[in-house]
């Protein structure tokens, strides 16, 4: 499964699985010998550990920005390795992006239309490999409002506000072509993520509460998970598995003995229905997952340690975070971008990011897209992206200058 959405390395270990590429990449001897006499037998045919056709492979991640001015719907790239940026393409007015770490979803009324980003990573357990191709538009899959989109290695899942999803052969959309396997009509409300080569989609249970459903890539039902998750609403991909938003707390999905298997994390106390979560936050893949509890308060969701923790802040516009001992961010509608200590709540840097003074509608539109070491955060009102150095006092980096308003942000090639 693509653990939506692909866990940055340091530089000094991107390095050190470059000197594996070159050594082979982990293989035993017996497997390099084998290699070198299938070579020798036919030379043309050897490629090397990681080849993919039509891509370069790099000893870095291959951060790249999509960007999209909502008022014409002209998408551009922002390749953050250069510092330059090129035409992408263009979408529906008003279009919002998510992304998989690939490919860019611009979702409308009318369906989401697919852009491959040309930048991605592969993550073979023991090292990641890096890749950049040419950016390039795909095409459209239509339905009536899309409301999320999931991906793993095998699935792409569209929800649509209908009540529908369909399924899309990810392996097809690699190579530029859009395949659907299935439509779904007959699921309950809520996020379809794709799980290993089968897809969760949210059910209707006993009692009348939801539940979660194990559906091959054909839509054909597999099995019924026991855990309840009531008024299920948002849903994360992480490293380790899927979570679901749930009305007492999260349903969180893993593979145990080669099966899914779901368990409650539980919020330990009651939360007000405008309190809840319906929508997660992450560095791509990661366990530490954020959202907004209400106006001025953030929850964090530590799914290795299946704990809840609810932090006050400042009014919130954006948040995210990089987990694994970074602090964790929120964006104020001032424009002020706050860093606290997820351990205790205590807030420990601060910095006016937004230019000017914002209008809380500015402030909204910001977004807040975190890797391995840097955060970087849109400027609507001053056509910019900001790089920001969450480890140095939110220090700003770089500042990327535009000819439009950055209204949707995601970042790809993690």
């Amino acid at each position: 499964m693509i653990w939506n959405r692909k866990k940055a390395l340091p530089a000094s270990a991107a390095v050190l699985c470059l000197g594996l590429l070159l050594a082979g990449c982990g293989g035993s001897g017996d497997d390099k010998g084998k290699e070198r006499r299938d070579s020798a037998k036919n030379p043309a045919s050897s490629k090397p550990h990681g080849y993919i056709a039509g891509a370069e492979e790099a000893a870095e991640q291959q951060s790249r920005l999509v960007l999209a001015d909502r008022g014409s719907g002209t998408l551009t790239l922002l390749d953050l390795i250069k510092g330059k940026t090129e035409p992408l393409g263009r979408a529906h007015k008003g279009a919002e992006l998510v992304t998989d770490g690939r490919f860019a979803y611009a979702n409308s009324a009318s369906g989401s239309e697919v852009f491959d980003s040309g930048a991605w990573m592969v993550d073979h357990g023991d090292h990641l490999h890096y890749y950049r191709a040419e950016a390039r538009g795909l095409g459209t899959v239509r339905g009536k409002k899309v409301e999320d989109v999931y991906s793993s290695k095998w699935l792409t899942a569209f929800t649509f506000a209908d009540g529908t999803a369909r399924l899309v052969d990810h392996g097809r959309m690699e190579k530029g072509r859009i395949k659907p396997t299935a439509t779904l009509d007959d699921v309950e409300p809520g996020p379809a993520v794709p799980f290993e080569e089968d897809v969760l989609v949210p059910a209707a249970g006993p009692g009348g509460d939801t539940v979660v459903e194990v559906r091959d890539r054909k839509g054909k039902k597999k099995a019924a998970l026991g855990e309840k998750c009531p008024e299920l609403r948002g849903a994360a991909v992480t490293r380790t598995g899927v979570v679901f938003g749930c009305a007492d707390g999260a349903l969180f999905v893993t593979e145990k003995k080669g099966e899914p298997h779901a368990e409650k994390i539980p919020f330990g106390r009651k939360v007000a229905d405008d309190e809840r979560p319906d929508s997660f936050r992450s560095r791509s893949l990661g366990t530490t997952l954020t959202a907004r509890a209400g106006d001025d308060a953030v929850w964090v969701l530590d799914v290795a340690e299946r704990e809840w923790k609810k932090i006050e802040t400042a009014p919130v516009a954006a948040v995210n975070s990089a987990g694994e001992g970074t602090p964790l961010l929120v964006l104020d509608r001032s424009g002020t971008l706050r860093a606290y200590e997820i351990s205790d709540g205590k807030e420990i840097a601060r910095k006016k990011i937004l230019a000017g003074a914002p209008d809380a509608k500015d402030a909204s539109r910001s977004v807040i897209e975190v890797d391995a070491a840097r955060a970087y955060i849109n400027d609507v009102a001053a056509k910019k992206v900001y790089e920001i150095d969450y480890n140095d006092d939110l220090r700003k980096a770089r500042s990327f200058s535009l000819d439009f308003a950055p209204a949707e942000m995601v970042e790809t090639g993690r």
